[in-house]
């Protein structure tokens, strides 16, 4: 099973349109826990997922871009705050991937301040490997899971 990156998503055209969807929590839902309880696990919102290699918590070039992708949007609608969730594959102990999932989230956290987004407006969240996207046992499947997601809420 693959799963493309979904592309960063361009401006939108209608400024007063809530650009969180209803709800005011994008198309998400609230976070990727309550919409895994909800049956609308893998839901994408305004801002793009980032993956990370095994056993890493480095943003690699392309993720970057996608970073900076996301600053925009969020610099284009600064009264909205956003949760970075950090995901890892099903290999290693829960604990170890707690810690390593909470390293991916805080790198991406880390890299949006450098972008100019105010810490203020960001948590970060561990899941480990308690949520995945993809249930197959291969790369290509973990490689989906090795992921920072973005829930924005107001």
């Amino acid at each position: 099973m693959l799963v493309k990156k979904p592309a960063p998503i361009g401006g939108e055209t209608n400024q007063n349109a809530n650009p969180l969807g209803e709800g005011g929590t994008g198309a998400g839902g609230g976070n990727s826990l309550e919409d895994w309880q909800k049956g609308k696990f893998g839901a994408q919102g305004p801002l793009s997922d980032i993956h990370f290699a095994y056993n890493e918590y480095t943003i690699e070039e392309q993720d970057g871009s996608v970073l900076k992708s996301n600053a925009s949007w969020l610099q284009k609608y600064p009264q909205t705050k956003v949760q970075v969730e950090g995901h890892c594959d099903e290999r290693g102990s829960e604990e170890y991937n707690i810690a390593l999932g909470a390293k991916r989230a805080q790198a991406a956290k880390d890299y949006l301040v450098t972008l100019g987004i105010s810490g203020s407006r960001i948590s970060t969240i561990s899941y480990g490997k308690e949520l995945p996207l993809c249930t197959e046992h291969d790369e290509s499947c973990w490689s989906q899971n090795r992921r920072d997601h973005f829930v924005v809420s107001q």
